[in-house]
């Protein structure tokens, strides 16, 4: 089992070699709260509420450490998803019928059945766990359940290419526009151990300061260290790198367009244009 400081260098190398804008993000899921250490911020503690995609901004741009529970989270129905505390599938139904996130009751309870479907087997294994502790991976103080990184496409797609260098590990991509960072980006990748695309939802676009371009990945701990050892391998010598390398088209004449083609003609032919 890999130690802390294998994967602290895995995130560092990471942010450095793909030239990420914020760091990738540990995060570890806690049974009790004692699990938290004395140097971690948590919001209550401070007399605050966060949303869990907040939490995530402060560690890969702050790195600052943070602890989350239901007591922290303003972001209620992320709370439910996460079992965290005992609130019904009825009432997290009724909270978000009330948002207006969908059409209708219908259209909600669809949508939330659809949810629930991506944990499978694992959705009970929820109610083990009462919050989380984010860090910044290269600096983390944490083994890592699951790493949360957040990047441009390029960045991403090298990442996939990574993960799928031995024809495995291949990523679900389950989007609903909401909640993604916190439970498709964190807690179904650790509970199913399936890397998940994460197109950041509501809440990273509008309370956690996520940019227009950003685009993220969340996948179990470990597989960060299969990623770092596969890194720019796909392809070999045609890679495409960082900042990607186009391969430029070669043979190209003027031909190409009826406009180049006359004013080329022309000029063979020493005829004034």
């Amino acid at each position: 089992m890999a130690g802390l400081q294998e994967y602290q260098e895995a995130g560092q190398m990471l942010y450095e070699k793909l030239h990420l804008a914020s760091m990738p993000v540990a995060i570890k899921y806690i049974r009790d709260v004692a699990e938290i250490p004395e140097t971690v911020i948590r919001p209550s503690t401070l007399g605050e509420e966060w949303s869990l995609c907040q939490a995530f901004t402060y560690a890969r741009r702050w790195s600052w450490n943070v602890a989350m529970t239901g007591n922290d989270n303003f972001c209620v129905p992320a709370t439910g998803y996460h079992a965290w505390e005992d609130i019904s599938d009825e009432d997290l139904t009724e909270s978000q019928v009330r948002q207006g996130w969908h059409r209708d009751e219908e259209a909600e309870k669809r949508v939330q059945l659809y949810i629930r479907g991506l944990f499978g087997d694992a959705i009970d294994r929820r109610e083990e766990y009462t919050g989380f502790i984010v860090s910044p991976l290269p600096k983390s103080i944490i083994v890592p359940d699951t790493v949360l990184i957040y990047g441009n496409g390029e960045q991403i797609t090298h990442i996939i290419q990574a993960m799928v260098y031995d024809g495995r590990n291949f990523p679900a991509s389950s989007n609903w526009g909401f909640a993604e960072s916190c439970i498709a980006g964190g807690l179904i990748p650790f509970l199913t151990q399936t890397p998940q695309i994460v197109i950041p939802g509501t809440g990273d676009r509008t309370l956690a300061g996520g940019s227009d371009s950003e685009i993220a990945i969340g996948l179990p701990g470990p597989l960060v260290l299969e990623v770092i050892a596969n890194l720019f391998k796909t392809g070999g010598r045609l890679n495409m790198g960082i900042p990607v390398r186009p391969m430029l088209a070669r043979g190209i004449t003027s031909k190409l367009t009826p406009g180049f083609d006359f004013l080329r003609k022309k000029l063979d032919d020493g005829t004034p244009v």
